[in-house]
This record gives structure tokens, sequence and C-alpha cells, in this order.
């Protein structure tokens, strides 16, 4: 349990430095600081020795070494109950630091601006701030490691509660918070050097992320889960909660694969999603009747759905999503909300007090790593971007889609891109009429989701996101009234297929990309 006689003070981020140092100066610590940091205490009135003074040594080499010397690293790192090594501090004129406050250069905010040089992000990596909290971190015992503006509150409040000692507990909770903290920081100089020499996929490969709150649950009740972020807020993490209940595991992947689905359109465009996978799908010229086909494709499912839009919500959409016969929706998601019809959702159904309602804010389109755990490793891939080329996209029957049709054709493709593996999806003006999802054969993906459409059947095109291999798909798709199906193209029988399509007087499209989604 250290007692803080003396703290070394060295932050870029000066929030809250002026009030923590003068805090502790109040009970009596002693600080040491360098360059900017002491001018700001010093500016203040907040007594200051000079790191520079305590060592004998002036700072050099433009400032990269200040705080790299034996007198700083010694007297945080010696052991106080080892007699021995307090006779070798006393022999070198040690005098003891029994706390550092430091938070390191921004490399993140740096390299993250347009058009900056790789001389300038050098010139951005720390080494005296993440060297010292090493030391006092590992020292934990003895020394308190401030990493973080957060913390300063709650040290000063234990500082005044026990007379300026600091607990082993809140020490080693402090020294994690280091190790992390400097982890993060390195993955993020690993990160962007391999950018640099064009390491697609790194020999080794330094991921860190920071947590963004405690979920509700697991994929389960019984399963505790939680929220991590990339350090820069992007996607589902720059979402804004409006109103509802807390967020589940499951909720995340929802809202994730909505606003990715959303986001693939740039008319109008609302989807339902179900256990993730679309269940519903619409474009249209207005939101409202976007909105409308997206819940027409099956209402039955919709049941406990996600909403996802690509549009500011206006009051029309709101009262066709809270209109009487929406039974039940666990969450929406949209670019923003006008604010009669944000009222409108929250309290129309009695379900509106409890539906998650998020703003998504700024653009998805970074591209980012697709991330799988699996036991004793992840697998690691590019994000499923593309979608055909014009090239690879060819007619290969004998008659060719109508312009109607290849609008449909090209939906219904952009939506089996979302759909679990083996996917089949029946769409028919921008709608979503049917889907077969995560069967382990075609054939009954495509009977799941002639099933699904009834009727609607009839005129519908068909989406597969991998080849089809047989002409049984074919077969029964006309049976229900399919006109025109889009494929990959690529099986040993792709010439019966074919055969089958021509025979039935159908239209068929090859991509030449498959869209398999595990």
């Amino acid at each position: 349990m250290p007692q803080i006689k003396r703290a070394l003070i060295s932050v870029f981020n000066k929030k809250g430095i002026v009030e923590f140092a003068r805090g502790l100066s109040n009970l009596g610590i002693e600080i040491l600081s360098t360059g900017g940091t002491a001018h700001a205490l010093q500016k203040a009135d907040v007594p200051v020795r000079d790191v520079s003074q305590y060592t004998g040594s002036p700072s050099m080499l433009g400032g990269r070494v200040k705080t790299l010397h034996p007198k700083i690293h010694g007297a945080l790192l010696a052991v106080r109950e080892s007699s021995q090594q307090m006779e070798e501090v006393r022999k070198h004129n040690l005098e003891l630091i029994d706390m550092v406050v430091i938070n390191l250069y921004p490399f993140l905010e740096v390299t993250q601006k347009e058009g900056v040089s790789l001389d300038t992000a050098i010139e951005n990596i720390d080494i005296g701030g993440p060297s010292m909290l090493r030391s006092a971190a590992k020292n934990f015992s003895y020394v308190a490691a401030v990493s973080n503006p957060e913390q300063y509150s709650q040290i000063i409040r234990e500082l005044k509660e026990n007379n300026c000692f600091l607990s082993k507990d809140t020490c080693f909770d402090l020294a994690v918070r280091v190790f992390q903290e400097v982890s993060a920081y390195n993955a993020f100089i690993a990160q962007y050097l391999a950018k640099q020499r064009n390491q697609e996929f790194p020999d080794i490969l330094n991921l860190s992320f920071r947590k963004r709150q405690e979920l509700r649950y697991g994929e389960n009740s019984h399963q505790r889960a939680a929220f991590y972020q990339e350090e820069k807020e992007t996607g589902l993490s720059a979402a804004e909660q409006i109103s509802g209940k807390e967020l589940s595991f499951n909720n995340l992947l929802d809202l994730d694969a909505a606003i990715g689905l959303v986001s693939e359109f740039e008319e109008p465009t609302a989807v339902v999603i179900k256990h993730n996978n679309p269940c519903g799908v619409g474009c249209a010229s207005s939101l409202t009747d976007a909105f409308k086909k997206a819940y027409s494709g099956d209402p039955l499912s919709a049941f406990g759905s996600i909403i996802g839009l690509n549009r500011r919500v206006d009051i029309a959409t709101a009262e066709e999503i809270a209109s009487p016969e929406k039974k039940f929706i666990e969450a929406i998601i949209a670019p923003d909300y006008e604010e009669e019809a944000l009222d409108i959702l929250k309290t129309r159904q009695k379900w509106g007090k409890n539906v998650r309602i998020l703003k998504i804010n700024g653009s998805l389109a970074k591209k980012e790593w697709d991330i799988k755990k699996i036991k004793g490793g992840i697998l690691l891939q590019e994000q499923d971007e593309k979608t055909y080329t014009s090239e690879s996209l060819k007619t290969v029957t004998q008659r060719f889609p109508t312009a109607k049709e290849q609008d449909d054709l090209l939906f219904a493709w952009f939506v089996c891109k979302w759909v679990k593996s083996n996917a089949i999806v029946l769409a028919k003006d921008k709608t979503v009429v049917g889907v077969g999802a995560g069967q382990m054969s075609r054939i009954d993906a495509c009977l799941l989701a002639l099933r699904k459409a009834g009727d609607r059947a009839k005129g519908a095109v068909l989406a597969s996101d991998a080849l089809i291999p047989f002409p049984d798909v074919v077969e029964e798709a006309r049976k229900r009234g399919i006109t025109a199906l889009i494929q990959p193209g690529g099986a040993l029988k792709d010439n019966k297929v074919i055969e089958a399509v021509n025979e039935y007087k159908m239209a068929m499209l090859f991509t030449g990309i498959r869209h398999f989604k595990h």
C-alpha cells in the first residue's frame, strides 16, 4: 500500500491535469514535470520541479531524450522492501518517485490525418512515456501508474480518504490498464508501419479494441458479453442509442447486418433482419413505401426483428412502423429521425418504450477486415465488397432478361450477399418475397424460399449465392412461376442447368462471383 510523496507528471493530453496536479500539491505531494506540462502547471501556479533539475541532465535531441535516465527509472523500479536496493538508492542519490502520470503522444490521431508523412508519424512515436509507465506498472506494489485522465478523480478521492496512501488493489488495477494502453499503442504503430510496407497480412497481427459497453447478455441469457470498439469510432461504434433497453449481443449482430445491407442501396431502402438474415427488403421512391415493401416480405418472421433504413425517418414512415399490425420490433437503426417521428416510435405501440432506437452517424464505407474466431486462433479476410464486374456479368441463356427483370435480379443479388449460405432470394418489384437461408443443400434453400413466397413467386426472380449444381432448382422455380435467375455459374453441370432454363424460356445471368456467408 504505497504512500504517495512524489509524482512525476508528463502528459500530452492536458485535460484535467492542472486540477489533478493542484489536488496532489494541496496534499503535500511534490511534483516533478517536463516541458509543456511543467509550463502549464507553473502558469497555473502549481509548484513544479523540473525533471532536468532532478536528473542533472538537460532535454536532448530535440526532446527525444528527457526522462530516459537512471535517476528516473531507478526511482520507479526500486523495491522498497529490499535493503540491498535501498542501499543503492542512497548510494546513487535517487529520490523515490511514487507515482507517474503519463499519457502518450497522439500517434493514432496524427496518422489518421490526410496526407501525414512517415517522418511526422515517426516523431509521434512516444518512447519515454511508455518506458516510465512500464517501469511504474512493473513495480505497482510501491508505485502508482496513472495513464488516463478518467482516473484522476478516483485517485484524488482515495488519497484524501487515506492520508496519501493508495491501496495495492488500486495500484494493481492501474498497472493492468497501463499494459493494456501501451499494448494498444504499440499495436497502432505496428499496424501503421506494416501498412507503409504494404504488408496486407502482417507476419504478426496486433489487434486492439476498447470496451464500449457491457451488454445485457450474450447469444443466450446465461452468457455474459461486452461490446469492444475500434479506437476510432466507425460503423456501430459510431451509433448513438436514442432510447430503449440495453443492447444485447444478438441485437448488435442484427444491427450490423441491417446497416451493412441497407447501405448497399442508394435509393430509399428498408430492411427487416431476423437472426442475422434479411426476411424482408424493399426499395422505393419513398422511405415509407420501401418499409411497406420490406415488411410485406415475411410479416410472420418480422416478429422481434431489427429494422434498418437508409434515410432520415419521417412521420409517415414512423406511423407505418408503429401501426397496430406491427406486433413487436426489437430495434430500429437509421441515419436520423424527425422529432415527431421519434415520438411516434416511442409511444404509439406498447413496445415503444423498450424498442432500441439508434442513430447511425457518418459513412459506413470504411474498409475493414472480417474476423472470425476459431479454437486456437482467428481467421482474417477482406470484407466481401465486390458484387460483380461488368465484364463478368453476362446472359448465358437464349432469352435475355427484360429491363425490369434485370433490375430485380441485381436487387436480389445484392440482398443474397447478406443471407447465410446456402442462400436463395426471391424478389419482385424490388421487394424480397421469399428467402431460403442457411440450408445444407441448395434445393432445400430453394424450396424454403418458394414456400415463404407462396403465390408471390409468380413473376418473381431468383438469386442464388453460389452456383446452382443441378437443374432441380430451375425445375422447382419454373413450377412456381419464376421468370429469371442470377447465380455465379461454374458448376460441372452448367450446361444442363442452362438447357433447363432455355427449355422453360426463362432468362439467367452469371455473375462470376459467389457470396458464401458462414
